[in-house]
Parts: C-alpha cells; sequence; structure tokens
C-alpha cells in the first residue's frame, strides 16, 4: 500500500511540475538538431541543420517563438528565420506548433515557408527538457522543397 500511495504522489509532483512550467511569464531557450536524413522532400538529399528558438508564454499554454536556423544542404547553406506560436494541448508536454521561415539561399531561392510540428517536451528536471518533434514545411514556390522531418531538441524554461 504505501508504494501505490508512494507512486501516485510522485505522479501528483510531476504533473504539478509540468504545470508550472506553462504559465503566463516564463521564457524559453531552445537549440535543435534536425535532419541527418531523418526527414523527407524530394529537392534535398541529405541535410543537416542547427537551429535555436526563443520564446515567451503570454499566457497559460501558449507561446510565441522566434526561430533562426542555419542548414547545409547538397553542398548548398540555407538560413531560415521567422516567427512561430505553440500551444500545450495538455499539460504532460504535448504540444502543436504553427509558423513561418523566411528562407534564403544562395543560388537565388528566396521563399516564405509555413510550417506545423507536433512535440513532446519531456522533462529532465523543473527547467530543462529533451523535445523531439516532427515538423512539416511547405513550399509555394518549388514543392519539391516541401517535406516532413523529425527534429530533436534540448529546451530550458525559466
Amino acid at each position: 500500500m504505501k508504494k501505490k500511495m508512494f507512486a501516485l504522489f510522485a505522479v501528483m509532483m510531476m504533473a504539478a511540475t509540468a504545470f508550472a512550467q506553462f504559465e503566463d511569464g516564463k521564457y524559453y531557450l531552445n537549440a535543435s538538431l534536425s535532419g541527418i536524413d531523418l526527414n523527407y522532400d524530394k529537392g534535398e538529399k541529405w541535410k543537416v541543420d542547427v537551429s535555436g528558438k526563443l520564446g515567451y508564454m503570454f499566457a497559460d499554454n501558449w507561446m510565441v517563438l522566434a526561430n533562426m536556423e542555419y542548414g547545409y544542404h547538397n553542398e548548398l547553406s540555407t538560413l531560415k528565420i521567422g516567427p512561430a506560436l505553440r500551444y500545450y494541448i495538455i499539460q504532460n508536454g504535448v504540444y502543436l506548433g504553427a509558423g513561418a521561415n523566411y528562407v534564403h539561399r544562395p543560388v537565388s531561392f528566396n521563399d516564405i515557408m509555413p510550417n506545423l510540428s507536433v512535440g513532446y517536451a519531456f522533462f529532465l528536471n523543473g527547467m530543462l527538457t529533451v523535445e523531439p518533434e516532427i515538423y512539416y514545411n511547405h513550399s509555394f514556390k518549388n514543392h519539391d522543397y516541401s517535406g516532413i522531418g523529425l527534429r530533436v531538441g534540448l529546451g530550458v524554461y525559466f
């Protein structure tokens, strides 16, 4: 009986800790790695991306983000920058995201690409998270550059 009560108490404490991180006024910092052949689109065979995000919880469960991403794609570099919005749908860390990035490549390719994502913020402690995320980027200029991928990041909520 004591083991069951302790397990119930531990689960309740983890839920309370997770809720405290998704409330109004929190700041967020993230560094992510994506690509590494964990994505698919017709326009690129191999790529790796490093990205950073800054965020602010402007209301409970709602976060506004600024994204910046640098990528190496088939011997070309790519720079993406843009805003995003994230909503934590349940208090255990599952979230939905939407945004748009300005994409620049040195070979005269400039595009505005909307994106959607779904992910999970797994808390390692009260502030640090590991965040796997599945994302979709859509290109209106060249549909070969639309694609789906997996991103894994480390986030800090403070």
